[in-house]
């Protein structure tokens, strides 16, 4: 998403689903719906007739466009409106579903705000302002149960009433995750924690939450960030790195 940012300036779809095909790797362990998309795509489909199609004329009502959304958010530091935008168009080639679309809007909205130059909103404001921002939805539903249940402390408690990814759906990750961010946008471990306790997708809801944490600035602990695998060459490539 960002080395298709850095191209275009804004989100290209043929461009952005090309690179997910072309650099699709199975072992990572995606979805199977993505895994059967990105292929056909490899092969010539055409992303437009494929994705609409799937899940019975559906489409994907997943979480894995909002789980890959907040560095765009990053991107548009300040301007959730154009976030939002973005983050719309860069969703529909591999998630269709409404649910999905709007899960990806909400991440990208909060992770613009975390990066707002003038610092980053209280948890309140970001959640409202999300809110604000999003159409009416079954997200947009969860989004404000979490602005209702933002005094809570208890990740599990909350995970009972939002979900958190158990089903993998946008509508069922989303709030909390964004709950979670909004809690505490200055403590990166705190967050994952909180996040990681509550179980369901954990790999997905940390890496939404990581996200918006980091679009504010907010660091992981050193050892942290020393773990991780190094940045594929191509995205500095992109970057002009």
């Amino acid at each position: 998403v960002v080395a298709a940012l850095a191209a275009d300036h804004r989100v290209d779809q043929d461009g952005l689903v090309a690179a997910f095909a072309r650099r699709h790797d199975p072992a990572r362990g995606y979805g199977r719906g993505t895994d059967w998309l990105l292929e056909q795509i490899r092969d010539g489909g055409d992303w437009r007739d494929l994705s609409v199609g799937m899940f019975k004329g559906h489409g994907s009502w997943g979480n894995g466009a909002a789980m890959r959304v907040a560095p765009l958010g990053a991107w548009y530091a300040g301007d959730a409106e154009q976030a939002t935008h973005q983050a719309e168009i860069s969703a529909y080639p591999t998630h269709q579903h409404r649910e999905a679309v709007v899960g990806a809007m909400a991440v990208a909205a909060a992770a613009a705000l975390a990066a707002d130059p003038a610092g980053p909103p209280t948890g309140g404001t970001l959640l409202d302002t999300v809110v604000e921002l999003v159409p009416r939805s079954a997200v947009e539903a969860g989004l404000r149960r979490a602005r209702d249940m933002l005094d809570y402390r208890d990740a599990g408690t909350v995970a009972a009433v939002l979900g958190c990814g158990r089903r993998a759906t946008a509508h069922d990750t989303v709030p909390f995750c964004l709950w979670s961010a909004a809690r505490g946008l200055d403590d990166y471990e705190a967050a994952f924690w909180r996040t990681a306790q509550a179980g369901g997708d954990i790999d997905t809801t940390c890496a939404i939450v990581g996200g918006v944490l980091a679009s504010a600035g907010t660091p992981p602990p050193p050892e942290w960030a020393e773990r991780t695998e190094p940045l594929p060459a191509w995205l500095g490539e992109a970057l002009g790195a």
